[in-house]
């Protein structure tokens, strides 16, 4: 088993889910891998959270331990040892440290990129406010308004679906692949009430992800979120 690379919590995880053409997606696939459908459907999901009480090896790193995060992922499996892999890909994750932009291009040469961010947590009498955003040339944004019990996700369900991706995935050539895993226990959710999403999609992930601009996500999820572990990585040659 590979040694822990990361330790952090992952927290109000607000994840707007979007069904997509296939074929925009396969020139993104890594080496090794293929889409992971669900119902016959390809999704691709924009997700907020933050990170906190970060630790690289173990070591809290000072000013660097609570930030946000928003990233485009979507959704693989890869066939290993007879088991296939679940995971996800990311298209562009956004956070706010230049230190964290760097490690994460050097170690695992995931396409993070730094921007001034900000986030909103609010608790009402009935109801809890999550927002994400982040500057590009104007300001992008994304909230929701939730219930404040939590619930177990249900079995067989796009949620289930959508947030039991346990691998990542990163296309380092046409025949090399970035593989390492995320381990955290059972997520559980809160009622989406409300939701706003104003995202500049053509701006922020290109031409490729720019009729989203347009379309309603299927599905919106908050995920209280957990401790997770990062494990080294390897790569995987094809």
């Amino acid at each position: 088993m590979k040694s822990v690379f990361l330790r952090a919590e992952w927290r109000k995880l607000a994840m707007f889910n979007y069904v997509v053409d296939p074929e925009i997606l396969k020139p993104h696939l890594p080496a090794g891998t293929e889409l992971d459908f669900f119902e016959g459907k390809c999704f691709v999901s924009l997700v907020g959270f933050m990170f906190l009480r970060t630790r690289l090896k173990g070591i809290p790193v000072p000013f660097h331990q609570n930030f946000e995060e928003f990233n485009l992922r979507f959704y693989v499996r890869h066939f290993d040892n007879g088991t296939w892999k679940r995971g996800a890909v990311f298209i562009k994750e956004i956070v706010p440290k230049p230190m964290i932009t760097l490690v994460a291009r050097t170690v695992y040469k995931e396409p993070y990129e730094t921007r001034k961010m900000a986030h909103l947590w609010e608790e009402h009498p009935d109801h809890l406010s999550i927002s994400y955003s982040w500057k590009t040339r104007q300001w992008n944004s994304s909230s929701v308004k939730t219930g404040k019990i939590l619930t177990e996700i249900e079995t067989g369900s796009e949620a289930e679906f959508i947030t039991e991706h346990y691998w990542g995935y990163t296309r380092i050539s046409d025949k090399i692949t970035s593989e390492y895993g995320v381990e955290h226990p059972r997520w559980k959710m809160y009622e989406t009430l409300q939701y706003d999403v104003q995202v500049r999609f053509l701006e922020n992930y290109g031409a490729d992800f720019a009729e989203l601009q347009n379309e309603k996500p299927s599905s919106v999820f908050v995920l209280e979120g957990s401790d997770i572990l990062v494990r080294d990585g390897r790569m995987l040659r094809f």
